[in-house]
């Protein structure tokens, strides 16, 4: 019997294949495989794993609170079912490959809390509508010297000399595709920071994209002596890393974001009033650290205010009215160290709340939109407490997903707020 992974397999020239899932914080978790091994479990019940990885914290703490696994239910397993159409090539390993995996249980149904499968919840909602959303997603990064010092100093956005110092990571990074559709790579405010833009495409792919170029960039950096972060604000007084997500949507190969007499469609502004009106309660998805909130700071390129505009970049959302199969908002509020499914999922969830009500939203800003009151949660406690009180939110990407995303990010906020920093006794040992 044929499967769908035999025309990857068929040239023997695979030895391994690694089998890859995310975590709740993007990790990128799986299992080594030898080629010859593959096919009977690929075909079959999938890769066991223990569900204990689907309910820990940033730094791989189970965190016993999980409503859906938890020390009650045993801890039992899971399994990672390969999906056909992720199946890649390494490109800095010849002879290896990688596939993306959805997460089942015993009883063959999709894990709840999957980011994968939370992401696909969301999309299904979309479609029963009678859309398509297609992102765009561009992410920053910072490259570093192994002991964790940039490698360049000063700032050079845009500097094509600055981009070829760090070759040859940058080049291999450009020539990721078909692994990661790589469209643009540059340099960023921050020293040694770099931006990668990915390709415009369906939301579940370019999630997969974005999980998959942080695998590789991580890698790459490795293997070149050097050490790559995704972390929101490593330095101080240094530019922050995001990760902007471009969201339109579509129905049968058609752009329904196409403006109307040069401005936003009728749907295009039910989105971003879905998006506006929610994103108190979506900030924890694509901010999920106590370091996330560092980012956020006025005149930083970094969003601090529930604002929209034009093509402005001092708001949260930035609707972009262009051709018609280019026409989209971009929401800036996510930073670079969030789960990529978790945060497209957010987006689109409040989306779909904007359409199902049909909403309006407050007019356009205009200008500097630092100075406007509508603000962002400013810590990660503020994140879950508004989380935690949008209903609407927790429907669509699912309640009991959303109940023990909160649980990891509580564990986190409470081992910030409880610990005593070596800033406190610097400042207060002598003094006090």
């Amino acid at each position: 019997m044929s499967s769908p992974f035999d025309a990857e397999l068929e040239h023997g020239d695979l030895t391994e294949i690694e089998v890859a899932w995310p975590d709740q914080y993007g990790h990128v978790l799986g299992k080594r495989i030898p080629a010859r091994r593959f096919l009977p479990r690929a075909t079959g019940e999938g890769f066991p794993f223990c569900d204990a990885a689907l309910a820990w914290n940033a730094v791989a703490e189970v965190q016993g609170d999980a409503r859906l696994t938890n020390w009650g239910t045993g801890y039992p397993d899971v399994y990672a079912v390969p999906d056909p159409a992720t199946f890649r090539r390494l490109p800095w390993r010849p002879g290896a490959a990688h596939v993306l995996a959805d997460v089942v249980d015993h009883h063959r149904d999709p894990v709840r809390t999957s980011p994968r499968a939370v992401l696909r919840r969301v999309v299904d909602r979309l479609a029963a509508l009678g859309y398509e959303a297609r992102v765009g997603v561009e992410l920053e990064f910072y490259v570093l010297n192994a002991d964790g010092t940039p490698l360049q100093d000063g700032l050079h956005a845009y500097s094509l000399e600055k981009a070829n110092e760090l070759d040859p990571l940058l080049a291999e990074i450009g020539a990721l595709e078909p692994f990661v559709p790589v469209e643009g790579v540059l340099t960023e405010y921050g020293p040694s920071q770099v931006e990668v833009n990915l390709a415009y495409r369906e939301a579940l792919g370019a999630a997969d994209d974005a999980f998959r170029l942080r695998y590789a960039v991580k890698e790459l950096a490795r293997r070149n002596g050097l050490l790559a972060t995704f972390m929101a604000k490593p330095f101080n007084g240094q530019s922050g890393s995001s990760a902007h997500l471009h969201v339109s949507l579509w129905r049968h190969g058609e752009p329904l974001f196409a403006p109307v007499d040069g401005r936003e469609s009728d749907l295009a502004t039910q989105a971003i009033a879905g998006v506006l009106r929610h994103l108190p309660g979506l900030t924890l998805f694509g901010a999920p650290t106590v370091n996330s909130y560092k980012r956020y700071e006025a005149e930083s390129f970094a969003p601090t205010s529930a604002t929209w505009g034009g093509d402005n970049r001092t708001g949260a959302v930035r609707s972009l009215v262009e051709t018609p199969e280019a026409s989209r908002f971009e929401l800036r509020a996510s930073s670079a160290d969030a789960n990529p499914y978790w945060a497209v999922a957010a987006v689109l969830a409040a989306t779909v709340a904007g359409l199902e009500a049909g909403e309006r939203p407050p007019a356009r800003g205009a200008g500097d939109l630092y100075a406007d009151a509508r603000r962002l949660p400013a810590t990660l406690g503020e994140a879950i407490a508004a989380t935690r009180d949008d209903a609407v939110l927790a429907e669509i990407l699912g309640k009991d997903a959303v109940h023990d995303y909160a649980v990891l990010a509580e564990a986190e906020w409470t081992a910030y707020t409880t610990e005593v920093t070596s800033w406190e006794t610097d400042r207060y040992l002598r003094r006090a």
